[in-house]
């Protein structure tokens, strides 16, 4: 029985030592050249430049103080793969109609009428090449970008009509948002070229904020796959998910598992902050207490405030035993790029795959 209950103990340490970030007293220091040998034996045979790739991840992790663990690794490993196959600028089937059509479809939103779009986009650009003929041949993401960095400066009125309709929001070997890098800026280790923007179209750039966005929060996930799913859709989806369906248990009310616990942006109240609200008596809170509480569901705080813990408690005795404290948010993923029926679940699972695979390796 002592045994049975030791090695329980052991494995949950082990699995819980997957998720973490930063080094525990059991794990070891490890040296650079440690670090990157290993990264450059758990890479593909196939990838060019494995030493090049293995100092880039290295640096990362070291500039973040994130610990290199084989699992840490092996995660940052199969979300590339999954994302790009370790093409640092991975091209896009039909790239130059597909952002055509989005940028028309973003004017229209905010009623910029599709004839004044069609004749900006004649325009001679500094290569010589009209900015649409440049849009045509555009086969990446940094093809695009660089063509509305160029038209946004030089076509007269590109910032006012143009400055927010660039089509790129994601770039790089993990696909990483650059909002998102560009908010992550501070105490990156490269000088920068230009923009942050530019930076996250080069390795080094794709990879550094690509592993903050994987890597640079703290979790109390069992299971990297829960991480998987963050990536995809925001830090603590998984998370917040799981409290959705607490609320959903208790309250009888369907809500859609995304992560969402508030209307980011706006102060009127979501379907799953008037659910919550509908348990004001049973939680012995008032709506701003709650509201309050709920704002802190990209943190991991949440999990330590009184609402989270009393949902919970109603939610376990609604069902009879402990309802999961992480699930796969149910997302179905929108893109002008993908043109298949895909969600969150789907893309975690693969990614999970390809890092179980490398921990084998």
């Amino acid at each position: 029985m002592y045994s049975s209950r030791l090695i329980l103990c052991l494995t949950t340490l082990l699995v819980l030592a997957g998720c973490s970030t930063s080094r525990s007293p059991q794990q070891p220091e490890r040296s650079e050249a440690e670090v990157k040998a290993q990264v450059v034996r758990l890479l593909p045979a196939s990838v060019p430049d494995r030493k090049g790739w293995a100092q880039d991840i290295y640096t990362a992790f070291d500039a973040q103080k994130i610990y290199p663990s084989t699992e840490n690794i092996c995660a940052v490993l199969a979300v590339t793969e999954q994302e790009s196959t370790y093409q640092v600028d991975p091209p896009v089937p039909n790239m130059g109609k597909i952002a055509q059509d989005e940028i028309l479809r973003r004017a229209g939103k905010v009623h910029v009428p599709a004839f004044v779009v069609r004749s900006a986009l004649q325009l001679r650009s500094p290569t010589g090449k009209s900015y649409a003929d440049r849009l045509k041949a555009a086969r990446t993401e940094k093809d695009l970008s660089g063509i509305f960095d160029d038209f946004i400066s030089v076509v007269p009125l590109g910032n006012t009509l143009f400055g927010g309709f660039n089509p790129v929001h994601t770039a790089g070997p993990m696909q990483v948002s650059i909002d998102f890098a560009q908010k992550q800026a501070r105490g990156y280790p490269y000088t920068v070229d230009g923009t942050i923007r530019r930076e996250v179209f080069t390795r080094r750039g794709g990879m550094y904020f690509g592993i903050a966005h994987l890597l640079g929060y703290p979790v109390n996930y069992d299971q990297p796959l829960y991480r998987f799913a963050d990536f995809n859709a925001g830090w603590y989806a998984s998370r917040n998910a799981a409290f959705q369906a607490a609320v959903s248990r208790v309250t009888g009310t369907e809500l859609a598992l995304d992560g969402d616990l508030i209307r980011y942006g706006s102060l009127l109240p979501g379907t799953t902050e008037l659910a919550v609200r509908s348990l004001g008596a049973k939680l012995d809170m008032r709506n701003p207490t709650i509201r309050s509480q709920l704002e802190k569901g990209e943190q991991l705080d949440f999990e330590q405030t009184t609402l989270y813990q009393r949902v919970f408690a109603l939610a376990d005795k609604a069902a009879g035993k402990p309802m999961p404290r992480a699930i796969l948010p149910g997302i179905v993923l929108k893109s002008p790029k993908i043109t298949r029926n895909l969600t969150t679940a789907w893309f975690a699972k693969r990614v999970d795959d390809r890092y179980q695979r490398c921990m084998k390796r």
